[in-house]
């Protein structure tokens, strides 16, 4: 005989639970209460929404669900920022929410909310457990239902009653991972009309990725002479020094690119849907039927003619498809090697930072010298904003599970990731990049970082404003501030408050001596860097977009 909440418990243990990210609730307390008998690693965050996109980067980065216990009401809307972000980005995730006993239901209760009303958008899956002697059956069905197809978050209410009962349940069972392979016929159309194309291009993207493949991919690019771009926030998926790469499909893309794309014969589309922001609004691509010959792999077969109709849909996913390419190739069209190199060549050059811009602080000189100092495996976390343009960039991946940014463009993300990917690599170096603005959204999660002794390094860029949306505002009304501007803390006294180290760097040559005694420290650590707001983009002040808004 167990209580719900121990039910709950074994039936994550089951299933491989390692860590959950938490804030806690009287809602739950069933669940806390057996947490301490139980071999899972709990953190304790200061907001749900942290404590969701913890539970995301977790998910992100290691393929298996991120779980995350929030309590009901308040608690379940904060979280639903995370939950977002695990929807566009196709991140396996389970979302534990509180819920008001069986007996008040229907009411408005204290803090009730009908979550399989208000979080289906959000979620593959909402369910409601009325029934403790179940919770074995839907624990697992939720495993299944976040890591199959196109991965992506479910949701769990948990009323406090149930949690409460003490019940006879049948052992749980570990859920059984689901996977599509691509045929061998598919195969064999694929090599051919890869090699066969004169301008063929690759583009990787989504989730359902291992480090195998990836570096099978690589190898098969590099048999093929096959140029590669990453999509929006997917560079971590092919080394970026590899002479096939070929550049981030993105925002703000080199237009060498974005014209490569466009006059391509043949895209092969791996694992990504290709939505707005890489598909620069629908026209690398056109929707629903491209002018190039479109090879698309999904694994979930509702995403395959959704947005773009290919000629050859394949219901896989990237890790199986990567497994089934072959070892050995036909030669690639002779044109293949130029353009591969070329496009490399044109990579190498547009991820060269600018040496020279407004202000004491170069940016551009402070990416070099990442560049030259950060080790390989260096995980990079970041939320939104202007500022993420000198890490996308100009930072050059160079393996599997060194990013974790969300692709749906969601501030605050940088400094809940970079907890979640310390606590999981606490070996590897991780460093958030974040804006002022975007870095307040849950700074408070450097608290979590201090209470574990994750030593994550911050680099708060203020400008002193909400600057993507500055620089909109000056495009469209140009010197007619409103609403954007800023009033900050002093950041290194912010982080020496929660018991970490601080830094401010004000001149470009200050930066190095910053970030080795931040490293020293052994701390968490935040090295505020103030820049000019008129460095507003790497290559067009402040100045520039307005006076050109203006003319």
């Amino acid at each position: 005989m167990r209580t719900g909440g121990q039910l709950i418990v074994d039936a994550l243990v089951a299933n491989g639970t390692k860590r959950l990210f938490c804030v806690p609730g009287e809602s739950y307390l069933a669940v806390l209460d057996a947490l301490v008998d139980a071999d899972i690693g709990v953190t304790v965050c200061r907001q749900e929404g942290g404590a969701a996109m913890m539970a995301d980067a977790w998910g992100r980065l290691t393929g298996e669900p991120g779980i995350c216990f929030v309590t009901r009401g308040p608690g379940a809307t904060n979280a639903s920022a995370g939950l977002h972000i695990a929807r566009q980005d196709s991140t396996p995730m389970i979302l534990f929410i509180g819920q008001v006993q069986r007996e008040a239901r229907e009411r408005e209760a204290f803090q009730e909310i009908e979550y399989r009303r208000a979080f289906t958008e959000y979620a593959k899956w909402v369910g409601e457990i009325d029934d403790a002697r179940r919770i074995p059956e839907f624990v697992t069905r939720a495993f299944a239902v976040a890591t199959s197809g196109r991965p992506g978050p479910v949701v769990l209410t948990l009323p406090e009653d149930v949690l409460r009962e003490i019940v006879e349940a049948p052992e749980p069972k570990p859920y059984t991972p689901v996977e599509t392979y691509p045929s061998p016929h598919q195969m064999e159309e694929v090599e051919r009309l890869i090699t066969e194309a004169e301008r063929p291009f690759a583009i990787l993207g989504g989730s359902r990725w291992t480090a195998e493949a990836v570096s099978r991919f690589a190898s098969f690019a590099e048999r093929h002479e096959l140029p590669v771009g990453c999509s929006f926030r997917r560079q971590a998926l092919f080394d970026h020094l590899h002479p096939c790469y070929a550049g981030d499909v993105g925002i703000g893309i080199n237009p060498v690119l974005a014209e490569a794309i466009k006059q391509s014969d043949l895209v092969l589309l791996l694992g990504g849907r290709f939505s707005e922001m890489p598909s620069s609004n629908y026209t690398l691509l056109e929707s629903p039927y491209p002018r190039q010959k479109l090879i698309h792999v999904h694994p979930d077969a509702g995403e395959l003619g959704r947005v773009y109709r290919p000629d050859v849909a394949i219901n896989a996913s990237p890790a199986a498809f990567c497994a089934a390419l072959p070892s050995t190739s036909r030669n690639p069209a002779p044109a293949s090697a130029d353009r591969a190199a070329a496009l490399h060549d044109a990579y190498r050059t547009w991820s060269t930072p600018p040496t020279e811009g407004p202000g004491k602080v170069q940016m551009g000189a402070i990416m070099n010298w990442i560049e030259e100092n950060a080790k390989a495996d260096t995980i990079f976390t970041n939320g939104a904003g202007n500022y993420a343009t000198w890490l996308h960039r100009f930072h050059r991946f160079r393996g599997f599970a060194t990013q974790a940014a969300p692709t749906s463009g969601s501030m605050g993300y940088g400094m809940p990731a970079a907890v979640a990917a310390k606590q999981l690599f606490p070996e590897r170096d991780v460093i958030c990049f974040a804006g002022d603005g975007c870095f307040l959204m849950h700074g408070q999660e450097f608290a979590t970082a201090v209470r574990y002794d994750l030593p994550v390094i911050v680099l708060v860029i203020n400008n002193g404003m909400y600057g993507t949306i500055r620089m909109h505002q000056e495009r469209e009304y140009p010197s007619r501030v409103s609403a954007t501007d800023l009033t900050n803390p002093d950041f290194a006294d912010y982080a020496r408050a929660f018991g970490g180290h601080g830094e401010v760097v004000t001149e470009t040559a200050e930066f190095e001596a910053a970030y080795e005694r931040a490293k020293a420290s052994g701390k968490p650590a935040i090295i505020e860097i103030r820049i000019d707001p008129e460095a507003i983009t790497p290559t067009r002040s402040l100045s520039d977009i307005r006076n050109a808004a203006r003319s």
